[in-house]
Formats: C-alpha cells, structure tokens, sequence
C-alpha cells in the first residue's frame, strides 16, 4: 500500500498526464472535494471535475509537500492556457491508500474576463 505521500504523488502524476483511470483508482468512492470552482461528493464528480478542468491545465509544478500522519498539503503552481500561474494550496486526506478527502485553494480571479 502506498503511503499518503506517494498517493498523492500518483494524484499529481496522473492529473498532468491526464491519466484519469489512474487519477481515479487512488480516490475513495465516499471522497469529497472543496475549491474556488466547484464541489464533488464522490469519486466520479471529482474525476470529472479533475477532466474538466484539465481542458484549461498546461502543467502542475509541486513546489512543496507538506505530511502530517494521513494530512498532505501541496503547494503547487497550477499552469493554465488562460492566466499567469496560480499558486495553489491543496489539503487531503489519504486513509489506506486512497484520497478520502480534498480541501483546494488559490485566487481564480485571474482565470475570468476583466468586469468591465
């Protein structure tokens, strides 16, 4: 079994790969997901969520990783076709191998038109 770093290591792998039967085979079915753009309730909602913001992602670059028993934050730059990068947080949970819980954070102003 992997241990919470190296599963979310395969998360961020798979997700710039856009590897989405990997990225899902390391979520929970019961995972939840919390961020600026939307929320998931399950392991399907959040592999789409993850496919449907892959349309915009050109590259993630993990900057910091940070373990606390089954708690792992990331730091990481999120790389999109439409803004400069955005720094972004991401807390989860990893039980067992498999991501239970997601906490993400950045500033998505920079992802939507100027209001005029």
């Amino acid at each position: 079994m992997m241990t919470p770093e190296e599963t979310m290591r395969t998360y961020f792998d798979a997700w710039r790969a856009k590897d989405f039967d990997r990225f899902r085979s390391i979520l929970a079915d019961e995972v939840t997901f919390a961020g600026p753009l939307g929320t998931a309730a399950d392991a399907e909602e959040c592999r789409a969520g993850i496919e449907g913001m892959s349309r915009i992602v050109t590259d993630i670059e993990v900057q910091r990783v940070f373990v606390d028993g089954t708690d792992v934050l990331t730091w990481f730059d999120l790389h999109t076709a439409d803004a400069p990068p955005l720094p972004t947080a991401n807390w989860s949970r990893v039980v067992d191998g498999k991501v239970t819980r997601i906490r993400v954070t950045f500033d998505p102003r920079p992802l939507f038109p100027p209001a005029r």
